[in-house]
């Protein structure tokens, strides 16, 4: 399956477009995505067709996230033709094993409404459950049989990511990891580059957890006349990362997507890139059973 985006992959800072990544699968990503975490289906309509209205092209929903049938309404509902998205889902832990996810895609595309999802990712790998291998191989075959455009997964570490590629031959196009400035992923990060692995961040503007407030981050967003959340989320794109930040509130929602028109400069990227390596969510095993 091949998505044509109207940015190109190294579409300068100056366009009112988000810039794109290429995937190793040989299609593109937009750098800047919406999140629909924690919302619930009967209220993720009008959020996100104010993301789809303001320009955002990429989608990123989950089966856990419970609101998929509500993203569906919505891109059913939107002007947009479907070919500009790419819309992301999740496989969830419970549905681990080449046949259960094979009945999970099935479920997840009918919740969504659509034939063919663009982008899917196991969630989390559970290595010790060991079938995430298994989950991978139904993957490959759906997407063989067109219906998934490229293959990902979250969470996942260096180990699992090359059993993968080890087992199988297929190398993830994507990895989606918590990532921001106060929790950079420097090791894994560099271990996604030399495998062609892009790098895809949740919660990039650190969920509430004082990253916008840091006195760096807003001395440098008084400097260059912008919000410590644009300022965040610019400095993930200079690093090659995506990023889908979510909102509910269509001024924020505007204003995420807002990226273009500057750049931060090398000391600003310094300041941004020594602000440490400190989680700003809980770890994940606290909150799911991915052991």
């Amino acid at each position: 399956m091949t998505r044509t985006l109207s940015a190109p992959v190294d579409e300068a800072a100056t366009s009112p477009s988000p810039p794109t990544v290429e995937l190793n699968d040989g299609t593109t990503l937009p750098q800047v995505g919406y999140g629909v975490f924690m919302i619930s289906a009967d209220d993720v309509r009008e959020p996100l067709a104010a993301a789809l209205d303001t320009g955002y092209r990429l989608i990123d929903t989950a089966a856990a996230y419970g609101n998929e049938e509500g993203v569906g309404r919505a891109i059913a509902e939107t002007d947009v033709p479907r070919y500009e998205l790419v819309v992301t889902t999740k496989l969830w832990n419970d549905a681990h094993g080449y046949d259960e996810t094979l009945r999970a895609f099935d479920a997840s595309a009918r919740r969504l409404g659509l034939d063919t999802v663009d982008l899917y990712l196991i969630h989390f790998p559970r290595p010790a459950l060991g079938r995430y291998v298994d989950s991978w191989r139904a993957m490959v075959r759906l997407r063989d049989e067109g219906r998934i455009g490229s293959l990902g997964v979250s969470n996942f570490g260096v180990a699992e990511l090359d059993r993968l590629h080890d087992e199988t031959g297929v190398v993830p196009a994507v990895n989606q990891v918590e990532l921001h400035p106060m929790f950079q992923q420097e090791e894994l990060r560099a271990a996604h580059a030399e495998r062609g692995i892009v790098t895809q961040a949740w919660s990039p503007l650190g969920r509430n957890q004082g990253l916008l407030q840091h006195p760096d981050v807003t001395a440098l967003a008084a400097r260059l006349g912008r919000t410590p959340g644009q300022v965040v989320l610019r400095w993930h794109l200079q690093l090659g990362v995506v990023v889908i930040p979510k909102s509910e509130r269509p001024e924020r929602i505007r204003e995420n997507f807002d990226l273009a028109g500057f750049a931060i400069d090398d000391e600003g990227m310094a300041t941004l890139s020594a602000l440490g390596e400190q989680r700003c969510n809980p770890v994940p095993g606290t909150l799911f059973d991915i052991s």
